[in-house]
């Protein structure tokens, strides 16, 4: 096997070097289906033996998943960074409340089996707490030398920028891909204009850049890509005519789509690391192969002008769509009403053409009758017409 450590870069921040490839740990949730965990464990350890050195967690990823890295980093702790999440409160809620944050600090630190969290970042929003609040927990545990950085993740962009404002925002994790460009115009500005840095998820498209995937694809009964946004009508679409261009760009290279689209994160102004999360030693090396060369300039043009037409392409048609499933009866297939409903509403929030408060506790409904199986097609039906009102 080529010890891929060689073509492994680095990048300084602070007080941290960072591996331009960082390995994320979501998939031991199970939420891209089932997961040999034994086999995890071994990815894990490859990935630190090939020169990755960021390893990113969240304690929302499933009880055992801090535990399993905590086991994989022990022997080279101080050659780690180790960035983990701010799960929920007591009573499973998120919640961002002083002694809440302070807690899941130390259950962190108990699960890791570490002294010191090199990153910790805001997992999901909490509303109910004020951010001064919550800063004020996160720089204590900075005081105490239990954190180094802390920083945020899935929050909305305005309570991002109060956050910025308040408190010493170290690192922003964001999605970011060729088919996920929404952080790159929001939050990459906000990190240059207050000195931070982006960690970079999901750089892989969830797997949709690989060319494995086209319309035909079936996912796992619990793999969260059955209801994705992006694995949907013209998104689907979109992103493979994508990956077929970044295939073609990636011959000139000798290197895969995967590639091609991971070396693209990498190339925008203040990413310090892309996050990759598969469970086969096979797609590791080929992602820790996006590190370690340059895109010509000519290249990233042509990459940035492909977005830009697909971009347009998907103005066009998505209110289209959107219209169509609105105003046309739903079908008898309870699975397929369940995703073009679900399709709707996340491209109605995204688009701005419904506001998230309105759209939710439609939204939360659906959710709830799916995992009790009580897909009734007039409750479906009425929330069409609900959602037509309200949109149309």
């Amino acid at each position: 096997m080529i010890d891929q450590r060689l073509n492994m870069r680095y990048r300084e921040d602070k007080d941290l070097e960072v591996s331009e490839i960082g390995m994320g740990c979501y998939a031991l949730g199970g939420s891209y289906g089932s997961v040999d965990k034994k086999e995890y464990k071994s990815v894990l350890k490859s990935a630190y033996e090939h020169g990755i050195n960021l390893f990113d967690t969240a304690a929302t990823y499933g009880e055992e998943a801090e535990k399993i890295l905590g086991d994989v980093i022990r022997p080279n702790r101080e050659e780690v960074v180790v960035s983990t999440k701010i799960g929920a409160g007591e009573d499973g809620d998120p919640s961002l409340a002083y002694s809440d944050v302070k807690n899941q600090c130390e259950n962190s630190l108990d699960r890791l089996d570490i002294d010191r969290i090199d990153i910790y970042l805001v997992h999901f929003d909490d509303p109910e707490t004020p951010i001064e609040e919550t800063v004020e927990a996160l720089d204590d545990l900075k005081d105490e030398e239990k954190l180094k950085h802390y920083g945020v993740s899935h929050l909305p962009v305005e309570r991002i920028k109060e956050y910025f404002k308040k408190g010493d925002v170290s690192f922003c994790l964001l999605e970011l891909s060729p088919v996920a460009r929404q952080g790159r115009n929001e939050l990459l500005p906000l990190c240059e204009n207050n000195d931070a840095k982006a960690i970079a998820f999901s750089v892989t498209g969830r797997g949709i850049l690989t060319g494995n995937i086209d319309e035909d694809t079936e996912f796992e009964p619990n793999d969260i890509r059955r209801m994705d946004l992006l694995f949907k009508k013209e998104r689907l679409r979109s992103a493979l005519r994508i990956t077929e261009e970044l295939n073609e760009i990636g011959e000139e290279y000798d290197k895969s789509s995967v590639q091609v689209a991971i070396n693209w994160v990498l190339s925008q102004r203040n990413v310090i690391s892309a996050l990759t999360g598969t469970s086969s030693q096979r797609h590791l090396l080929e992602n820790i192969g996006a590190s370690g060369w340059e895109l010509k300039k000519k290249d990233e043009e042509r990459i940035d002008n492909l977005l830009d037409r697909e971009e347009e392409i998907l103005d066009e048609k998505e209110p289209e769509i959107l219209k169509e499933i609105l105003e046309e009866q739903l079908a008898k297939n309870q699975s397929k009403n369940f995703g073009d409903l679900v399709y709707v509403m996340e491209v109605a929030i995204e688009r701005g053409i419904a506001k998230q408060k309105e759209i939710l506790p439609h939204y939360r409904e659906l959710l709830a009758s799916r995992k009790k199986k009580a897909l009734e097609y007039d409750r479906l039906e009425d929330i069409r017409k609900e959602l037509k009102d309200l949109m149309l």
